[in-house]
């Protein structure tokens, strides 16, 4: 028994070195690595993927499990063993499904797809992209065969980041969110105050930019001998160590407060990688986040409900004054509050507003079932986006670069990814209903730029779990209820209802 213990442990932690090397190979590869390095860097990724997957799935660590998870052997371990046995039990289970040589195949290509990617989006060209994009689309249906879930086979995509989701009830949570986020659009846009609108016209300098961002993160208490922000061109957290969290953001993009917001969104993320589960659990499987929706949470939690609140801008607003005095002195709380949540359809899901965010989800995530299906092909998703757009946002991307281009996720097979935002989305807007509960002074925490109470509130009653229990268990406990739309509605209802004056 002690000898099987040894070994598991043994191997986790060389599987946990094997995804920090992964991990940085590929954060370098977005930011710093010269274009020329793609061949040789997707090599090298496919690589460490494959020597990963292969110690998962070899016999020896199967037939130490299989010992340790017999009925009478897991009684007599400590309980935090037995959590570790029954965990990567489960996912030794699931990856002994899919063999080494399908893993480096698609690594591989999805090392190359992220560079024609980004030359396609960088030059409006999609059919660069589309042969990376084809051959992915026929990957993922092997792996839905491979995986075999029960139900629609998309059910095998999500499952990889949200455990136990499937197509049936992310339909039902996004038939209910849908035409309520039409409505709210509509109403808004039937506004005098809309109509009135005009997006003010600032540009600020890469370096102001820049320096903002560094002082918020000090603010959110992120500490710099344990992380770092780098650019890149899609924002991005990566965790290579327990104690080396990266996360990125973009100066360069045409709204002035992207970098901003981008860096709030994505300290949410390095936040809760570093606030995870270490001590006994540290480099095994537990020391992780359980669902990729329960992370996007902790970044929409902070990104939102924190940084798009009143409260949030009565501190920083006059920080922002102070640095940019000639763009901002003669404008007040009021008007720069509404520029910040003012409601206008984008066509770049990362630079969507608050109440729009959602349409965009959807919007991929109907159009990646039927890709699955087989309803359509790569070669449509330049013409089915854009009708897409038109008929949930009412504005139609000018070129594939500010569309079906736009992001990077699917250079990376990660199909199943997207409906994470919105479960996340909805999880920040529960979470925060609940810490306003508990904690009725937030607000005037919020309001003197103060966050260390909300970082502790977050750490005990989410981050702490990492894998102890599904992100639908740890919801629950928090909240008192799973996943739940109408708190995201009702959030949106209260807030845009007001500013609109509607």
């Amino acid at each position: 028994m002690k000898e099987s213990l040894n070994y598991i442990h043994k191997i986790q932690k060389e599987l946990s070195i094997f995804g920090g090397i992964g991990a940085l190979l590929d954060w370098d590869q977005k930011t710093y690595m010269p274009t020329q390095g793609a061949t040789e860097r997707s090599d090298q990724i496919s690589l460490i993927s494959r020597l990963s997957h292969e110690r998962l799935i070899s016999d020896e660590l199967w037939k130490h499990i299989r010992m340790l998870s017999n009925h009478d052997v897991l009684n007599k371990l400590e309980e935090k063993d037995q959590i570790v046995v029954k965990r990567l039990e489960k996912d030794i289970e699931k990856a002994r499904k899919i063999p080494p040589e399908f893993v480096e195949e698609l690594s591989k290509t999805t090392s190359l797809a992220y560079v024609a990617w980004d030359e396609a989006r960088e030059n409006n060209n999609f059919n660069r992209f589309s042969p990376y994009l084809e051959k992915i689309v026929g990957l993922q249906k092997r792996y839905c065969e491979y995986i075999g879930l029960p139900g629609h086979p998309y059910n095998s995509l999500l499952d990889d980041y949200e455990e136990g989701m499937t197509v049936e009830q992310l339909k039902q949570a996004f038939s209910y969110l849908k035409p309520r986020l039409v409505e709210i659009f509509t109403r808004i846009k039937d506004s005098e105050l809309f109509r009135k609108q005009q997006n003010l016209k600032l540009k600020f300098d890469a370096d102001d930019q820049k320096e903002l961002c560094y002082f918020l993160i000090k603010k959110m208490l992120m500490p710099s001998d344990r992380t770092r922000l780098d650019v890149s061109t899609h924002p991005f957290t990566t965790s290579v160590g327990n104690d080396d969290v990266r996360f990125t953001t973009n100066y360069g993009r045409g709204q002035p407060l992207f970098a901003f917001f981008s860096t709030l969104h994505e300290a949410g993320h390095a936040l809760y990688e570093l606030g995870l589960p270490k001590d006994d659990y540290k480099d095994t499987v537990i020391s992780d986040a359980p669902s990729v929706g329960l992370h996007e949470s902790q970044s929409r939690f902070w990104e939102n409900m924190i940084g798009r609140s009143r409260y949030f801008w009565n501190y920083f607003y006059p920080i922002f004054q102070k640095s940019l005095p000639q763009q901002l002195n003669d404008m007040d709380l009021k008007t720069w509050y509404f520029y910040v949540n003012m409601v206008e359809p984008s066509f770049i899901r990362i630079e969507a507003d608050e109440l729009t965010y959602c349409l965009h989800i959807i919007l991929r995530f109907e159009i990646e079932l039927d890709l699955i299906d087989g309803n359509i092909k790569v070669s449509d998703l330049p013409r089915v986006w854009n009708e897409k757009m038109n008929e949930l946002l009412g504005v139609v991307p000018k070129t594939d670069t500010e569309g079906v281009l736009q992001d990077m996720h699917w250079s990376g097979g990660s199909f199943g990814y997207f409906p994470t935002y919105a479960i996340g989305t909805i999880y920040a807007s529960q979470l925060f209903k609940k810490i306003i509960e508990e904690n009725p002074n937030i607000y005037n925490e919020i309001d003197k730029g103060e966050f260390g109470n909300i970082l502790s509130w977050l750490r005990e009653h989410v981050h702490k779990y990492g894998r102890l229990m599904t992100a639908d268990e740890i919801i629950k406990k928090a909240c008192g209820e799973g996943l739940n739309s109408k708190v995201f509605v009702n959030y949106l209802k209260d807030k845009y209802y007001n500013l609109y004056d509607i």
